[in-house]
């Protein structure tokens, strides 16, 4: 990411971040709004994600009927996510049909109007979503796991929201939602790609500058207590392959352990851990890997360490080989984490782990599309655009030292939670075979 980013705010609020890149005549445009699964209350669980769905139900300038349309007939791309910490929606568009783009984000952040009708059909939408993650046995033993792990903060609910909020919630909730936080100070536009920056930068104020701010935010005070001790959860359901996940609380994206962790989960069990939008890679030279899965006692193994605004979880999962246990498992994943306390992290694997870390995330910025949701994840995650711009500097300073203090002060089993899958070899969908959705990825709009 060496060109250069200009980073302005609006007198409304409203950051802009602007990246040329003139490789290609496209254009990525983003707008980020700080509002996610965190910012949620019970009763409201899932209001972030119904949201954006209803905002794909157009205005009175964009019918919904005519968006697709509209985005499609010029070659372009749209979508959007939701996730624990904000909400995204982007448009990949040929560079000289971007002004599409531009007034169909600043229209609807302001005039999304959400008739009751809408609201009702999307309500058996996404119950219907929530019904399809209950088949599916990550999702399942992810959900309890982080509940298990999360009994104060707002982490601990589901991205889409628990099934009792989503029969109850109303179209008054969905509107309020969307008027106390799809306000411009609340939210960050993002654009990379083929144009000038000062002439796009004229154009965003243009269309965004006469939106009004609103309130501030209301911070998030429920801040998690110290685990105590290990917990576990065990969780039947529909299939015929087992799970098992290590969940440790971990730092924050902006933590000063975030760098050493993910070097410590890159050469133990493979993983980038530099963001969801960040691309895997092989992880058969790690630890874990020739552990488990060599071994024939697991089908894989993999961590996962995501960027997030408050502490979260850094998770070591492994898929099950049929024939084998989860006690099998889980004592051989027990056995390489005391091997990793005996024996810690070399010279030569922390420089492997670095160099894959890095390939990954220099693969995950090398479209404009990539580098656009990089810098918004970023900017949205910990304030600062500069921490995905400045991660590679950090990852080079981090010693075999700093490795083992991660590892001693996170990987122990006070710090855990324990989940098993255990499934019962029906199909998804038999009598009996459904359950409550998992974590997600950012749910995406269809």
């Amino acid at each position: 990411m060496a060109s250069v980013v200009t980073r302005t705010q609006l007198d409304n609020g409203l950051t802009v971040i602007l990246k040329e890149m003139h490789h290609a005549p496209v254009i990525t445009f983003m707008v980020w709004y700080r509002v996610g699964s965190r910012n949620e209350i019970p009763g409201r669980t899932g209001v972030s994600h119904w949201v954006e769905h209803m905002m794909f139900k157009g205005t009175p300038d964009f019918p919904g009927d005519l968006l697709d349309r509209m985005i499609s007939r010029e070659g372009g791309h749209w979508n959007a996510f939701t996730w624990l910490d904000y909400t995204a929606y982007y448009e990949t568009m040929p560079a000289d049909r971007i002004d599409i783009a531009l007034r169909l984000e600043a229209d609807r952040m302001l005039h999304t109007e959400m008739p009751l009708d809408e609201v009702e059909s999307e309500r058996t939408v996404i119950l219907q979503e929530r019904a399809m993650y209950a088949n599916e046995p990550r999702f399942l033993l992810d959900e309890e796991l982080t509940a298990a792990a999360f009994r104060v903060h707002p982490y601990h609910h589901e991205v889409i929201g628990d099934t009792a909020d989503l029969q109850s919630m109303t179209r008054d909730d969905l509107y309020g939602h969307y008027r106390r936080h799809y306000v411009p100070n609340n939210a960050i536009a993002v654009a990379v790609g083929d144009f000038d920056t000062a002439a796009m930068l004229a154009r965003v104020a243009e269309l965004f500058g006469p939106a009004a701010p609103g309130e501030p935010a209301a911070p998030i005070h429920r801040a998690e207590p110290p685990q105590l001790g290990e917990r576990r959860v065990v969780v039947g359901g529909p299939g015929d392959t087992a799970y098992l996940t290590f969940a440790y609380r971990a730092p924050a994206a902006d933590h000063a352990d975030y760098a050493a962790l993910t070097l410590l989960n890159a050469a133990l069990a493979g993983g980038s851990s530099l963001g969801m939008f960040a691309g895997g890679g092989s992880n058969r030279s790690s630890r874990l890997y020739k552990a488990l899965v060599t071994t024939e006692l697991a089908a894989g193994v993999y961590g996962s360490l995501i960027p997030t605004i408050d502490p979260f979880l850094y998770t070591i999962n492994a898929v099950v080989r049929a024939g084998r246990s989860l006690p099998e498992v889980e004592a051989a994943l027990e056995a390489e984490l005391a091997r990793l306390a005996a024996e810690p992290i070399t010279q030569a694997e922390l420089d492997k782990a670095r160099k894959r870390a890095r390939a990954q995330f220099i693969m995950a910025g090398e479209s404009i599309s990539g580098q656009a949701q990089l810098l918004g994840a970023a900017e949205a995650t910990t304030g600062d655009y500069h921490w995905f711009e400045t991660v590679l500097e950090r990852l080079s300073q981090v010693t075999t030292e700093d490795v083992e203090r991660v590892r001693a002060t996170y990987l122990n089993k006070r710090n855990r939670t324990v989940g098993w899958y255990e499934p019962d070899g029906r199909r998804a969908g038999e009598p009996g075979a459904a359950g409550r959705a998992g974590r997600m990825r950012p749910a995406r709009s269809g």
